[in-house]
């Protein structure tokens, strides 16, 4: 294990985190390598996309195609935040196809959770989401429950608490408003 959730992030390594509801297992989403070991891990089609979770919506403009969202529409979208939403929005022709999957827009979420808050904000990024699991299981909701299944696979756990949802993040389309997961 790394001394710290920055090292491991910035060293291509594998967090394990607190998110709204259940852990979150991360990286730098700028780093190819780090992205193909988390999907290793999952044992995760990348035909899925994952999620970016963020601090705040300006360390997601790399991702995104900022220009595709109306105005009207983005201030429903930063409405609707922080917590407990996942949303769909027009991807940046840049962004890396392992974060996107076979689609056009990147799944991305600000959370006020305050580890990863601290971490995106020491970093000024993003952090890649995927629920602390392998495909098909029960997300891990405690720092014990990851500890016990994969710290032989991961680099870092941030020691703290979900923020008490019973549910993850539903997940809906930016601009239509449709319902994607519940």
């Amino acid at each position: 294990m790394m001394t710290s959730a920055e090292e491991a992030y910035c060293q291509g390594g594998i967090i394990a985190y607190p998110t709204e509801a259940v852990f979150g297992l991360g990286c730098d989403p700028d780093n190819l390598q780090a992205i193909e070991k988390l999907l290793s891990i999952k044992k995760r089609s990348p035909e899925k996309g994952l999620i970016l979770l963020a601090a705040n919506y300006s360390q997601l403009l790399p991702y995104i195609d900022d220009s595709k969202i109306p105005q009207d529409k983005r201030y429903s979208i930063l409405s609707r935040w922080p917590d407990g939403i996942t949303q769909l929005v027009p991807k940046n022709i840049q962004t890396n196809k392992l974060l996107t999957g076979c689609f056009s827009t990147i799944a991305v979420r600000l959370t006020s959770q305050p580890d990863v808050v601290a971490l995106c904000n020491r970093l000024n990024k993003p952090i890649v989401s995927t629920s602390a699991n392998l495909s098909g299981e029960q997300p891990a909701r405690t720092w014990q429950e990851v500890e016990q299944k994969l710290s032989d696979e991961i680099d870092f756990i941030i020691k703290g608490n979900t923020l008490g949802y019973t549910q993850p993040s539903k997940i809906i389309d930016a601009l239509t408003g449709e319902i994607i997961r519940v």
